[in-house]
């Protein structure tokens, strides 16, 4: 290097840190992107975020030559930066020190710290055309790359470590979904994003944790008077009534009741011409996820199952609407059964039906109370105690005091929780 000049030597040096700059941005950017923005500008026929999605396809290769290529300027710069320091100030050993302290310094700053904080902070805008230049620099340094990837990748194996090498298919889990739904906050009306929250979640939920207990189901004894048959159709509340035959499990059939006005107009009712208009019950298992059983809804054209569990005991049922209302929320018509469980007190508390499901009272009163086992209040209760709760008991779930107002037949019929805990 004698016939080449301080000038020119420096401009060589000032080339290599802007290029060792670069490959440090690319890297960074490249890790960082995002895959599903980056899937999105593929679908909408970006040559760019093609040509940085088959990059990323390829991740092995792609580090490779960037490591090279960027370990190949870093050295370089050392060299050139000796070469420096020797034609200024000749053979002497500090300032031999000095220079390689210096360039070491500048590289840290100039060339990795600062390239990576703006590509960190801007990965799209790097990434994309950084792919333009990368992509021929991948095929250069290809035989290189490969031979050190090989020893890479056997080294790897004998360690028993596993690894992705195509990073632009990466699968997305439910929480990685989720965090995705609350950083859109900003974009997002809240009650939408709460509703898309709900959506991811149904998956996790199973029918068991909505339906409407068995003691709760509003059904028709099809061998009771038929006087009574027929009131009990007038003041019923519901367009879909479950039928049995002597005993509430034994479902024989669902009578809608947009088909009965015929029946009514006769005298006396034709017990028979009943049986014939039933619906064919549908039975759940009770571990069925909401998602897969809105789609089971869809389509068989129904409204209405009952659940059962893996003996075939009735445990309740479930409708198109209680999966509905874990998506949007509640539906401003109740029958007067679904009212009147929540009463809030002068101080503040709430009275509460021992009934009431879990799930609805921390939808509807903001609570945080444990879904993992119990689904009722009252079950919730008694599994925290192990024991069945004198009037007075008080205690203390998840935060919450509860008081218990209320018992009878051997479960919690009524209980005060207070909101001062309130999350």
């Amino acid at each position: 290097m004698d016939d080449i000049s301080l000038g020119t030597l420096l401009g060589i040096l000032l080339l290599l840190l802007i290029f060792g700059a670069w490959f440090s941005a690319a890297e960074t950017s490249m890790m960082a992107i995002n895959r599903y923005r980056l899937s999105a500008l593929v679908r909408k026929g970006s040559k760019s975020a093609k040509l940085t999605s088959s990059l990323l396809a390829k991740i092995d290769k792609l580090l490779g030559s960037i490591l090279f290529g960027n370990t190949l300027l870093n050295v370089t710069a050392a060299a050139v930066t000796n070469v420096l320091v020797l034609r200024v100030f000749g053979t002497s050993e500090l300032a031999l020190l000095l220079g390689t302290l210096g360039i070491t310094f500048v590289l840290l700053v100039f060339s990795e710290i600062m390239p990576k904080i703006i590509a960190a902070s801007h990965p799209e805008r790097v990434a994309l055309p950084s792919s333009y230049l990368l992509s021929p620099l991948v095929t250069l340094f290809h035989p290189v790359v490969s031979v050190a990837t090989a020893i890479v990748r056997g080294l790897l194996w004998l360690l028993r470590i596993k690894i992705q090498t195509d990073q632009s298919k990466q699968k997305l889990t439910l929480e990685e979904l989720r965090g995705l739904v609350l950083d859109a906050e900003h974009f997002l009306p809240r009650k939408h994003q709460k509703m898309l929250l709900n959506l991811v979640d149904l998956e996790r939920i199973i029918v068991n944790d909505v339906m409407v207990p068995r003691n709760q189901i509003e059904a028709l004894n099809i061998n009771a008077e038929p006087n009574e048959l027929r009131q009990q159709i007038i003041t019923c509340h519901h367009t879909l009534l479950p039928v049995y035959a002597d005993t509430p499990s034994n479902i024989i059939g669902i009578l809608h009741i947009k088909r009965v006005p015929a029946l009514m107009q006769e005298t006396t009712m034709d017990l028979t011409q009943l049986r014939e208009i039933l619906n064919e019950p549908y039975f759940i298992p009770s571990d069925t996820p909401l998602l897969k059983q809105l789609q089971q809804f869809q389509e068989r054209h129904s409204r209405l199952g009952l659940v059962v569990d893996e003996y075939g005991e009735l445990l309740g049922l479930v409708t198109l609407e209680n999966i509905l209302e874990e998506i949007v929320g509640e539906f401003t018509t109740q029958s007067p059964s679904q009212t009147g469980k929540f009463l809030r007190q002068e101080d503040g508390s709430f009275l509460l039906e021992g009934s009431s499901s879990l799930r609805e009272l921390n939808r509807k009163l903001g609570l945080h109370l444990p879904l993992d086992g119990a689904k009722t209040l009252n079950g919730l209760i008694l599994d925290h105690l192990e024991d069945i709760p004198e009037t007075g008991t008080s205690l203390k779930i998840a935060g919450y005091p509860i008081e218990v107002i209320q018992t009878q037949d051997r479960i919690v019929k009524v209980a005060r929780i207070f909101p001062a805990q309130l999350k």
